[in-house]
């Protein structure tokens, strides 16, 4: 294999890395507004979630007025587009979308912006000088290859670059560091759609009256499972993999091999107990066990969920949500919630992105400058991708006017996003 680290390094103005919901629109953003930008993903599609952990369908991203029941969507923007173009394309039904066509709508949305990609590359190292993150080096197929920016984003979700910059980070909850639990995502095929919504209702009761018997070794309470957009085919969020690192190596393998063994003992428990899967079989599995919660990053700001709970304004805010506190127990069965009543909503502000003491560094996605328990509200991809939206403007913004990341003009930031059609509050 050739080394490419002798090759000239290529230089842009921007360099996302993650090609997930949130590293799209941040790429989008940056590109409309007037950046060179390289998206580099770790594999062949962009998509992040839906394409590597099969997750569907999108959660809430709205409210109604407790009044007049009218409906405020919460995340616009580059996300609301990318749903419209979905439900053009025939890709949507309700919430549920076919991630194969969000892979290809993203493609699209690229090439129509000018985002050069760089696919199967995986970024290992990151060089700093000072306060300034300086290239980032990706090994992919021909080898390792150094890039360079004036600004760089990190959308990996696990804050992969920061972490390798040497910028701080928490991991998992405060007492233990345990994150939320992984799932490996799920599809059965051959299940009769009518069948199934007769008897979904009672698919839990009797989940939970096996766990009793002692049957069954996976410690989820509860199993979701969602329809698809193929009538006959089913996704399941229901393995659950508790105690292990998702930024280690050698957990993640564990991870990996327990939660396939539940999804053998998830099927049987369905063919065997619930109408519908009598002549059903396992169809599908996500290529990567799915992440909830790793590393977040300690920010200029550390959002809490007592600020969530207020619905507290802030005057940096760049998106806004009122998702449920979603706190899966990181130690085995149990899911706590706290649902935010209709007409209310909490601001996410611009600090959260922003490593401490980084100059050209911007992080988005779950892995902002939360805590254990902000995090598990502001994770969903709905969010997410409004926050990529608001760094890469950022960023764009910063590059325009030649400043560090943490002196972008707030105000004029904040009105780029609104002209967007962005929604902050």
């Amino acid at each position: 294999m050739e080394n490419q680290t002798t090759a000239p390094v290529r230089t842009y103005d921007v360099i996302v890395v993650g090609g997930g919901w949130t590293g799209s629109a941040a790429a989008l953003a940056a590109a409309r507004n007037g950046a060179r930008t390289l998206l580099i993903e770790r594999i062949n599609a962009l998509g992040g979630a839906p394409a590597t952990m099969d997750v569907n369908p999108l959660m809430r991203y709205f409210t109604k007025d407790p009044v007049t029941g009218e409906t405020q969507y919460l995340s616009r923007g580059i996300f609301e587009e990318i749903v419209a173009d979905m439900r053009r394309a025939g890709a949507m039904k309700e919430n549920l979308f076919n991630p194969e066509w969000l892979k290809i709508i993203l493609n699209r949305k690229m090439k129509e912006a000018g985002v050069e990609l760089l696919f199967n590359s995986v970024a290992v190292e990151a060089e700093r000088k000072g306060d300034r993150l300086v290239s980032v080096t990706v090994a992919n197929k021909s080898g390792m290859i150094k890039l360079a920016a004036t600004y760089f984003i990190d959308c990996t979700g696990d804050a992969d670059v920061a972490a390798a910059a040497g910028f701080p980070y928490r991991l998992g909850r405060t007492e233990d560091h345990l994150c939320q639990p992984m799932t490996l995502n799920f599809s059965i095929a051959g299940v009769d759609p009518d069948l199934f919504e007769k008897n979904q209702w009672n698919i839990v009761p009797l989940w939970q009256e096996e766990q009793k018997k002692g049957y069954i070794k996976n410690p989820m309470d509860t199993i979701m499972v969602f329809h698809s957009t193929v009538p006959s085919i089913v996704r399941l969020n229901a393995t659950r993999v508790v105690r292990r690192n998702p930024t280690d190596c050698w957990d993640i393998t564990q991870a990996d091999l327990e939660a396939r063994e539940q999804i053998v003992e998830l099927w049987e428990f369905l063919r065997d107990h619930v109408p519908g899967f009598e002549n059903s079989s396992i169809y599908s599995s996500a290529i990567q066990t799915g992440v909830r919660e790793s590393r977040m990053i300690d920010g200029e700001h550390i959002l809490t969920a007592e600020e969530l709970v207020a619905c507290t304004c802030f005057p940096d805010r760049i998106a806004a949500g009122n998702y449920d506190i979603d706190i899966h127990n990181p130690e085995g069965s149990g899911t706590s919630h706290y649902f935010f009543p209709d007409g209310q909503y909490y601001t996410i502000p611009y600090r959260c992105l922003i490593p401490k003491n980084a100059e050209n560094l911007l992080v988005a996605g779950r892995c902002i400058s939360a805590t254990h328990e902000a995090q598990a509200s502001i994770r969903i991809m709905a969010i997410v991708c409004t926050l990529g939206e608001a760094a890469g403007t950022a960023a764009a913004l910063a590059l325009q006017d030649h400043c560090p990341v943490g002196e972008v003009n707030v105000p004029r930031l904040q009105e780029t996003l609104v002209k967007a059609n962005a929604f902050i509050g």
